[in-house]
């Protein structure tokens, strides 16, 4: 089957990585796949397959007549309103089905463009694949549910373990990554030789820093940045912390789980479909640093229940959210619409 996922962006995120693993499990069962668009040199490590073949989506024009070019692919499978709009506009008989996949828990078209595209993407799209239950019941339209798989991993020896808290995501408000700052002061975690390592970039990565000095802990939290190596980030911290109330999905916490790492996640969207699927040790009410500071101290001040814990969730991901299991569930959508 040959297939062509679709992100008209120069960046690499969620969406991007998910497309990516995607992309290289596809190839992997022997399909040939074709990305077009995020971050290439990012992209590319995340695919690690060189039977993948990568292109820049460039301008919108330009997408879309690269795309024209590639209408006896057997799926168009675009992840975001831009990139559907582009398959659209570039194939209107209809000779390339498109599928696409719904990232985000709200109704498409949230700019002024993608108002205006929202009816030719609706003619046009096959099928719709939601990454969680929590985006399926919010978005317009049927989806079928395929929850994002990631790599069964090997267990993690315990000496491997830093007394740090890692927090992961975009420095943006709906993240509420300053919850989780203050969380890790109230929990007293710096006092006891934890500290707290913020990964990602965004807007308001200057405003926390300026809190962490008002907070009085700037020797204890350290922002890292965009971190190219996840994988040994999650192997190697102590407890993953996720603070947002209204995650769509939350791909980090379920690598995290991968990594038999402890997550304490705000109870709340698809937290519920994947740490709190296993267990609700690591859950505290949406928005609610006490309670989140609780639970941090809980895990941090027990190394057999962070263990036992771990163990849990790992467990959870290798039974229900694989590579396998999603490039499966995928597969049988395209199938449904050829």
């Amino acid at each position: 089957m040959r297939v062509v996922h679709v992100i008209h962006t120069d960046s690499f995120a969620g969406v991007e990585r998910y497309a990516s693993v995607l992309a290289a499990s596809q190839a992997a069962s022997g399909h040939e796949v074709t990305v077009i668009g995020g971050r290439q040199s990012a992209v590319r490590a995340a695919v690690g397959d060189e039977r993948v073949t990568l292109l820049e989506a460039g301008s919108l024009p330009h997408l879309v007549r690269m795309l024209r070019s590639r209408l006896d692919s057997d799926i168009f499978h675009v992840h975001m309103t831009e990139a559907e709009g582009a398959a659209a506009l570039a194939d209107w008989s209809g000779r390339a089905p498109i599928v696409t996949t719904r990232h985000f828990a709200a109704i498409r078209g949230t700019t002024l463009a993608g108002h205006l595209a929202r009816p030719l993407i609706r003619r046009r799209v096959s099928a719709q694949i939601a990454v969680s239950r929590f985006v399926a019941e919010r978005v317009d339209g049927p989806a079928t549910v395929v929850y994002p798989g990631v790599a069964v991993r090997a267990d993690v020896d315990p000496a491997r373990r830093r007394r740090t808290v890692l927090l992961a995501q975009r420095l943006e408000r709906e993240k509420d990554t300053e919850l989780g700052l203050e969380a890790f002061v109230e929990s007293g975690l710096a006092r006891r030789g934890w500290t707290l390592e913020i990964a990602g970039e965004g807007r308001l990565r200057s405003a926390l820093e300026a809190r962490a000095a008002v907070l009085g802990v700037p020797d204890a939290v350290r922002f890292r940045g965009f971190v190219t190596d996840m994988d040994e980030a999650l192997a190697s911290c102590g407890i993953l912390l996720a603070t947002a109330p209204g995650e769509h999905f939350g791909l980090t916490v379920l690598e995290a789980m991968s990594w038999g790492t402890p997550v304490v996640a705000a109870a709340a969207a698809a937290h519920l479909e994947t740490a709190g699927s296993a267990s609700d040790v690591g859950l505290f009410e949406a928005g609610d640093g006490h309670a989140a500071a609780d639970a941090l101290r809980r895990l941090a001040d027990d190394s057999e229940l962070r263990r036992s814990y771990g163990a849990l969730l790992a467990d959870v991901q290798r039974r229900s959210f694989t590579l396998e299991s999603q490039a499966a569930g995928v597969e049988r959508v395209y199938r449904g619409v050829l």
